[in-house]
């Protein structure tokens, strides 16, 4: 089957490779920096926002692995489907983190609210600033990579929300440093917390979906299998799958069923065309087996 999908995003990934390093070297020391200050300062906000700008810098690493494995290759005999599957345990592996970083934000904020430290705002407020600023660059590096490259394009979504919430850490230090009421670091802290839970369920749902093998979403298996059967010569289909591999690589094995005259090179270039042009699966594993062969429906699964 066709891989020129496949190889054209590895080609954009590589070709956007160098400024997605320097985003993730970037944002990795401010993340630290975030950690450190938001500690010093006793800053709930800061720290919850450290936590968000750790899914960016955990994001931009499998982004990068994944050009990485794409652009090298990494089929052993060990290993026939590739390393691919690395991505996804490491986003199954960050949600897990989300949920951690969320409650003990939530958990923090509890005691927090009733009974609120005494916070240094100008470190936390400098220090929100310099986040806000790094995103921004961030930002500014990806952005054109995120127009070709969809493992970049995940890492430019990443640094556009933790920018939402670094101004949110600077909002909330402008209002404490007006009114002085401390809980309001940890309401910040807490909105933060309550922005990451639900991209850590998304991101916790999809990996899981990825691992279990289910039909990629928004395929309609029950059309694609019509479409199969549609073609001249295909009498039946049957021993239907279709999994994704890893991201923005869906694949589909099936059982061809076709005449005794069939021309078995023009179903398999019939069949690799509606898969491709109807349903955008470049990688598929097709059986052509004549309508006479018989035992096949006892190995089936």
């Amino acid at each position: 089957m066709s891989h020129d999908h496949g190889h054209g995003a590895a080609r954009a990934g590589e070709r956007h490779k160098g400024r997605l390093l320097v985003a993730f070297a970037l944002l990795t020391v401010f993340m630290v920096v975030e950690v450190v200050a938001g500690l010093v300062s006793q800053s709930l906000a800061l720290l919850s926002d450290a936590g968000h700008m750790l899914t960016d810098v955990i994001g931009m690493g499998m982004a990068l692995a994944a050009i990485q494995l794409a652009s090298t290759g990494t089929r052993r005999r060990s290993h026939t489907f590739g390393l691919y599957r690395l991505e996804i345990l490491a986003a199954l592996a960050n949600a897990v983190l989300l949920f951690g970083v969320a409650g003990y934000v939530l958990y923090e904020a509890i005691g927090r609210i009733g009974d609120p430290p005494e916070v240094e705002v100008g470190l936390m407020l400098v220090v929100a600033v310099l986040g806000l600023a790094a995103n921004l660059v961030a930002f500014v590096l990806l952005r054109e990579g995120a127009q070709e490259s969809l493992n970049v394009e995940g890492a430019y979504l990443e640094v556009l929300s933790d920018t939402v919430a670094s101004v949110g850490v600077i909002v909330g230090a402008l209002l404490m440093a007006a009114t002085g009421i401390e809980w309001i670091d940890a309401v910040v802290g807490v909105a933060i917390g309550l922005w990451i839970l639900p991209r850590a369920w998304s991101l916790g749902a999809r990996a899981v979906r990825i691992l279990v093998q289910a039909a990629p979403p928004g395929l309609d298996l029950e059309a694609l299998e019509s479409d199969l059967c549609a073609l001249p010569e295909v009498v039946e289909v049957h021993d239907l799958h279709a999994w994704t591999l890893t991201s923005d690589m869906e694949v589909v094995s099936a059982h061809l069923v076709v005449t005794q005259e069939a021309d078995h090179h023009g179903v398999l270039d019939q069949a690799r065309d509606v898969l491709k042009d109807n349903h955008g699966i470049d990688h598929a594993t097709l059986q052509v087996e004549p309508e006479s062969h018989e035992g096949c429906a006892e190995v089936a699964w």
